[in-house]
């Protein structure tokens, strides 16, 4: 009988073999599913950046383009706080205009915020300089790296405005405070940011009109039903929108990749079976002389089977580890220092992201040994076919 390590012994080498595909196959679908996540997380990140989850707007407005005010007094906005599942509201204002330099003209966006806005995203994207002081009437405007490439200015020097208002404009210098950058071509070449009650002079309307509200969920899977709770708080002149039926090609885009991630854990899946099953037959004709011996002595077939099934069990739990702890420092790896750069003009983000969510590690570590594992079953039932006498008499 071949001994470990003996000449013609195949079970080391398939073993090792093994251990390295499902450590592989482990390693491609954890990283599959981080990226897949973190880039969706990332491209509905700086959308709701600009826009919240839930949009509350007059019935006559279009885009930012043609805002109609709404009363946006106290109480509705306290309503709107305390419905079910809403984190956070903010006023917001539009208005569309353009910019002119000595050599240059260019058509904006001003998107006025109010002192309750949230600003994570906008100091999460701040290239250079700061944040506006929102709410307190200030001249000071965020500029994209676009626009201010375009225009030759930067941080600490005059924007010269002019803003339509029918059939007439209105003429503004802003200060630039801040350079920002979302990689967002839709964005970064359309808005510039500011305070609400500049938005709100330049339309004129009082203190209490605003273009419309932004509201932020607490959960985005409870999406929907978020929603209709907050369209029973309305008026009848005020209609609500979610960021996805106001970007429905974008959003229908990041839920068709989920059937790439789909087939790669399929494939991977394939690949983890096929690898140990047959390093399991291996051992299994390999041990076939020892098998028989074990049958002559009263062991039953049972028992020699669930002794195979612990040993390939040992074999996925060690390839399922490697596959998890590479993934979990590679992960870190292009967190921290995001070695993996991708062409922002392409991908709208100049690093491949990663989010690291340890319940997927959990999931397919798990499912990787159950479906390893019921693989299992056909190969070890050939145990049960093993005859005492044929094996001896083969090895004598």
């Amino acid at each position: 009988m071949p001994r470990k390590g003996a000449a013609g012994s195949f079970s080391g080498p398939l073993t090792a073999i093994a251990v390295a595909s499902i450590a592989l196959g482990v390693l491609v679908m954890v990283m599959a599913i981080s990226i897949l996540r973190g880039f969706q997380a990332d491209i509905r990140g700086k959308v709701v950046g600009f826009g919240g989850h839930i949009a509350v707007a007059s019935y006559g407005s279009a885009r930012a383009y043609e805002e109609l005010p709404i009363e946006a007094d106290s109480l509705l906005v306290a309503n709107l706080q305390a419905t079910e599942g809403i984190s956070h509201v903010q006023r917001v204002a539009s208005i569309g205009g353009m910019a002119k330099t000595d050599d240059q003209i260019y058509g904006l966006l001003l998107r006025g915020l109010g002192s309750e806005a949230d600003t994570t995203f906008l100091a999460a994207s701040l290239v250079e300089g700061h944040l506006p002081a929102f709410g307190q009437g200030g001249g000071e405007v965020m500029v994209s790296t676009t626009i201010a490439s375009r225009l030759r200015l930067g941080v600490g020097e005059r924007l010269r405005t002019y803003f339509w208002q029918g059939e007439t404009y209105r003429s503004r210098a802003f200060t630039i405070c801040g350079l920002y950058n979302t990689d967002l071509a839709d964005m970064d070449e359309l808005y510039i940011v500011g305070d609400l009650a500049q938005v709100q002079r330049l339309h004129g309307w009082s203190d209490q009109q605003v273009g419309g509200l932004e509201l932020t969920v607490a959960d985005f899977s409870t999406l929907d039903a978020t929603t209709q709770r907050v369209a029973y708080q309305l008026p009848f002149d005020m209609k609500v929108e979610t960021i996805v039926g106001r970007n429905p090609a974008l959003f229908s885009w990041l839920d068709l990749l989920n059937a790439n991630i789909t087939l790669i854990l399929g494939l991977m899946c394939i690949v983890c079976v096929v690898a140990i099953v047959s390093a399991l037959l291996i051992m299994i004709f390999e041990k076939s002389a020892t098998i028989g011996l074990l049958k002559a002595l009263g062991t039953t077939s049972a028992s020699l089977r669930r002794i195979f099934l612990i040993k390939a069990a040992r074999i996925i739990a060690l390839g399922v580890a490697i596959g998890d702890v590479a993934g979990l420092l590679l992960s870190f790896v292009q967190l921290r220092y995001h070695l993996l750069a991708l062409n922002p003009e392409s991908y709208s983000m100049s690093h491949v992201p990663v989010e690291i969510n340890l319940w997927v590690y959990l999931a397919i570590s798990l499912g990787t040994i159950a479906v390893c594992l019921l693989a299992l079953l056909l190969p070890t039932a050939y145990i049960s076919r093993i005859s005492p006498a044929r094996t001896m008499r083969i090895e004598n």
